[in-house]
C-alpha cells in the first residue's frame, strides 16, 4: 500500500513539475521596443533620445595637417627659435584632431532649450615649433605639453554653452566676434586685425530678435586669457632685447561689456559690435619679471582706466562670380584692448623675428613688436596709458565648381604707443625710457615701439566626395616695425651678443589638411 501511495505522490510531483516547465516556455507579451525616430525640427542629422522629446545631433571631425615654416594651424615662424631660424627650430609642425560635439535641443513652452559642447581628441608635435631644451615646451621637467609625447595625447575643449529663453551661459563665442571671427576664408588660426573667439569664452549673453533677421546681443565676457595682452610697469627692470617693462595686470575685477545689432539677408549680412573692456594695475613697485615684492602693496598702484573696441563686420553673398561665392570683411579699433586686434585662437603674439643685414659691422637684424593693452612708469605717466591698435581683414572665396574652391584672404593693422620719443610722460617716451637703459645704440638710433603687420594668403580646397576635404595654403607675414638704427643686444640663446640692425622682417608658411566631417 505504502508503495502505491509512494508511486501516486511521485506521479502527481512530476506532472505538477512538467506542467510548470511547460508553463515557463508560454510566450510573454514582451514591452514594445523604441525605435530611433529622426527629428526633423532642427535640420539634418538630429533623433530623438528613445523615451523623451528632446532631440540630439552626434557630430564632428577628424583633421590631420601639418605646417611647413610654421607652428600649428599655420602659425608663422614670428617668434621664439623658428622666428630666430636656429637649430632648434622645428622645420615643420603637425597636429592630429577628434572633434566630437553633441547638440541636444526641447522644445519647451518659453521657447527651445539648447545645450552644445566640443571636446578636441590630438596629439601635436613636441614643443611645437621649438625643440630647445632649454623652452618650457619640451623640457620635460616644466613641460606644457608633455602630453604631446609618444602614445600621449590630450583633450581641449572648444564651446560649452546652454541656452534657454534668449540668454546663453557657458563658454561660447563673444557677441563682439564676427560670425566668421577670425576665418573669413583661410585654414590658418592666425589671420589678425580683428577678436577671434572661436574656442568660446566664459560669458553670459542675452539675444533679442526683432524680426526681418535684425537681432541684437548684450553680454558679459570673463577677459582673464580671452582678452588682456600685458599691461607693461615700466618701472620694473631694464629693458630687453625686444621687450619693455614687466607684465603688470591686477586681478580681474570687472568682465568685458559686449554687444551687437547685427542684420542677416538673403544678400547677406551686417553686423557692429562693441566692447569696454577694464585695464587695472597690480602695483607701483615690482621685480624685474613683474612678480611682487614686500614693497609692492605699500608702494600703491595706478588708478583703473576703461578701454574698449568698436567693430563692422559684413558679408556678402550671391556674387555673380558662381553660385555659392562671397566676400568677408571686417574692421576693428581698440584702445586699451589691443587682443582685439592682434588677436588668433589662443594668445595674441609678440613678434621677434630675425633677418640678413647689410649694416658693416652687423651680425644680423632684428624686428620686433611688443603686444600690450597699456603701459604706466610710477611718478612720471600720469597713470595707465592705453596702447591704440586698429585693423582690417577680409576673404574672397571662389567655387570653380562642385569639386574645387579658393580663398584669397588678407589682412591690415597697426599699434600704436602714443606720444613723443622724449616726452617720458607720454606711452612711446616711458617705453623708450625703459628700453634704451644699459643699451649702446647707433648714432642714428631712433626709438618707437608702434608696429604694423600685413598678412596675405591663398587656400585651395578639393572635395572628391561629401564631407572629405584636402586643402593647401600659403601664407605670408610682414612686420613693419618702427624702430631705426642699430644696437648692441643680447638675446635669447643660442644668439649671441651683437650688434643687430634694427629692420622690417616677413616669412612665409605652407600648410596642408585634409579634413572629414561628420
Amino acid at each position: 500500500m505504502k508503495m502505491v501511495k509512494s508511486l501516486i505522490l511521485g506521479s502527481a510531483a512530476g506532472l505538477i513539475a512538467m506542467g510548470g516547465a511547460q508553463a515557463a516556455d508560454l510566450p510573454v507579451k514582451a514591452k514594445a521596443v523604441e525605435y530611433v525616430r529622426i527629428c526633423s525640427l532642427y535640420g539634418a542629422g538630429f533623433f530623438y533620445i528613445p523615451g523623451t522629446d528632446t532631440c540630439i545631433k552626434l557630430g564632428g571631425y577628424l583633421r590631420i595637417d601639418t605646417t611647413f615654416n610654421g607652428g600649428i594651424y599655420g602659425s608663422p615662424a614670428w617668434s621664439g627659435d623658428i622666428g630666430q631660424g636656429n637649430r632648434y627650430a622645428n622645420y615643420f609642425a603637425a597636429r592630429s584632431r577628434l572633434a566630437l560635439t553633441v547638440d541636444t535641443r526641447t522644445a519647451t513652452e518659453y521657447g527651445v532649450v539648447r545645450t552644445f559642447g566640443q571636446a578636441n581628441i590630438q596629439l601635436s608635435t613636441l614643443g611645437n615649433n621649438t625643440f630647445n631644451p632649454n623652452s618650457l615646451a619640451t623640457n620635460l621637467g616644466n613641460n606644457t605639453q608633455l602630453l604631446d609625447s609618444a602614445g600621449g595625447g590630450y583633450v581641449a575643449v572648444d564651446q560649452i554653452f546652454l541656452q534657454f529663453a534668449g540668454f546663453t551661459f557657458g563658454k561660447s563665442v563673444s557677441a563682439f566676434a564676427s560670425p566668421w571671427n577670425g576665418y573669413p576664408g583661410n585654414n590658418n588660426s592666425f589671420l589678425m586685425g580683428g577678436p577671434d573667439y572661436v574656442t568660446g569664452v566664459n560669458n553670459i549673453q542675452y539675444t533679442a530678435q526683432f524680426g526681418n533677421g535684425v537681432s541684437a546681443t548684450i553680454g558679459l565676457d570673463e577677459p582673464t586669457v580671452y582678452n588682456r595682452t600685458a599691461l607693461l610697469n615700466l618701472s620694473s627692470g631694464i629693458g630687453g632685447f625686444a621687450t619693455a617693462g614687466a607684465q603688470a595686470y591686477g586681478g580681474v575685477r570687472a568682465p568685458d561689456i559686449v554687444g551687437n545689432i547685427r542684420v542677416d539677408q538673403a544678400w547677406g549680412l551686417f553686423q557692429i559690435g562693441g566692447l569696454a573692456h577694464l585695464v587695472n594695475g597690480s602695483y607701483n613697485i615690482l621685480n624685474a619679471n613683474g612678480t611682487p615684492n614686500n614693497l609692492s602693496e605699500i608702494s600703491g598702484h595706478p588708478e583703473s582706466k576703461w578701454g574698449g573696441a568698436v567693430m563692422a563686420a559684413l558679408q556678402i553673398k550671391n556674387l555673380p562670380t558662381g553660385a555659392g561665392d562671397d566676400f568677408k570683411i571686417d574692421a576693428t579699433y581698440a584702445k586699451g584692448s589691443t587682443k582685439s586686434v592682434v588677436s588668433t585662437s589662443g594668445a595674441s603674439p609678440s613678434f621677434v623675428m630675425f633677418g640678413d643685414t647689410g649694416l658693416a659691422g652687423g651680425y644680423q637684424s632684428i624686428g620686433f613688436g611688443q603686444t600690450a593693452d597699456g603701459v604706466y612708469l610710477p611718478g612720471f605717466t600720469d597713470g595707465i596709458k592705453l596702447v591704440d591698435a586698429w585693423g582690417i581683414r577680409g576673404a574672397f572665396n571662389h567655387n570653380w565648381d562642385p569639386y574645387w574652391s579658393t580663398s584669397l584672404w588678407g589682412s591690415y593693422g597697426q599699434v600704436r604707443y602714443g606720444g613723443d620719443e622724449l616726452d617720458i610722460t607720454s606711452a612711446r617716451g616711458a617705453w623708450c625710457a625703459n628700453y634704451v637703459t644699459g643699451k649702446v645704440v647707433s648714432a642714428d638710433f631712433s626709438c618707437n615701439p608702434s608696429f604694423n603687420f600685413a598678412q596675405v594668403g591663398v587656400t585651395t580646397r578639393w572635395t572628391p566626395v561629401r564631407n572629405l576635404t584636402f586643402s593647401a595654403e600659403v601664407g605670408a607675414f610682414f612686420l613693419d616695425q618702427k624702430m631705426s638704427g642699430s644696437a648692441i643686444l643680447t638675446p635669447t640663446a643660442p644668439k649671441p651678443t651683437a650688434i643687430y640692425e634694427f629692420r622690417d622682417q616677413s616669412t612665409v608658411f605652407l600648410n596642408v589638411r585634409a579634413q572629414r566631417n561628420f
